[in-house]
């Protein structure tokens, strides 16, 4: 039977998870419902694109995941189902699927099938939820929705270097509250080349890269590339944004010393 991601920014107090849920189990009985996260900030869909990038490699084929964040449809930002990786997702084209996908999609359809209810608030629930009941009955993407050749482009800001210097920003901070970084370790390791270096991030200064949080005595910052390939900056056994005062697009800078 299919396997149903959810990922949104709800939250657990309202009704909206729990009948999006009985509608999938109406419509699609025997599915398996994975919810990936309903705590993402409201309408951020740069925060809901990060995680899902780092978490459907890990589902088996056919998966079919469905963004529910910010998807009211306009003229320029279509509901949308995409097939890529042998997966499938579905949610509004307003560029959080070119934020997810480091390639174009093997298949991108614009959705045509119709909206359950009159009301146009609860796309999840009335539409998409129809595209991952005919997506798991063995439609293809063409039968629900037209063909398109390209998805809208959200450009996240990328590192800059400058003479000896990387500057990023912090672009997640996870429940542990440990800071993530736009600076991939490609990046470091091919720009650094073995070179001393100092990362600054607001007062605070780290001039090694640990390869775990317990590489420190407890209650000391640390940075170190996460699974994801991202720099990391936590606090072993603290919490490295709140103590800090670490939040969302700060600065991280890394200079690097060539004696």
């Amino acid at each position: 039977m299919p396997i149903i991601t959810l990922t949104s920014d709800w939250g657990y107090k309202d009704p909206y998870l729990g009948a999006v849920k009985g509608a999938i189990l109406s419509k699609i009985p025997g599915a398996t419902i994975v919810d990936i996260s309903h705590r993402v900030p409201s309408f951020n869909i740069e925060q809901a694109a990060y995680i899902l990038k780092n978490v459907y490699p890990e589902f088996p084929d056919g998966t079919i995941h469905i963004l529910a964040i910010n998807t009211e449809e306009s003229d320029k930002e279509a509901h949308t189902a995409v097939f890529t990786d042998n997966q499938y997702f579905i949610g509004t084209d307003n560029g959080i699927f070119s934020l997810i996908f480091d390639k174009k999609p093997e298949a991108i359809v614009e959705l045509t099938i119709p909206q359950e209810s009159g009301h146009f608030t609860f796309s999840t629930r009335d539409r998409f939820i129809n595209a991952a009941m005919m997506i798991a009955n063995g439609k293809k993407l063409q039968d629900i929705g037209t063909l398109r050749q390209g998805l809208n482009e959200k450009i996240l800001f990328e590192p800059v270097i400058t003479g000896d210097i990387i500057k990023g920003h912090v672009i997640y901070i996870d429940n542990y509250e440990n800071v993530i970084t736009n600076i991939k370790e490609t990046l470091f390791k091919s720009f650094g080349k073995g070179r001393r270096f100092s990362i600054s991030i607001r007062t605070h200064e780290i001039n090694k890269i640990s390869t775990s949080y317990n590489d420190v005595p407890p209650g000391e910052i640390l940075a170190l590339f996460a699974s994801g390939g991202l720099m990391e900056i936590a606090m072993n056994q603290g919490n490295a944004s709140g103590l800090l005062g670490i939040k969302i697009r700060d600065l991280v800078r890394i200079e690097f010393f060539n004696s």
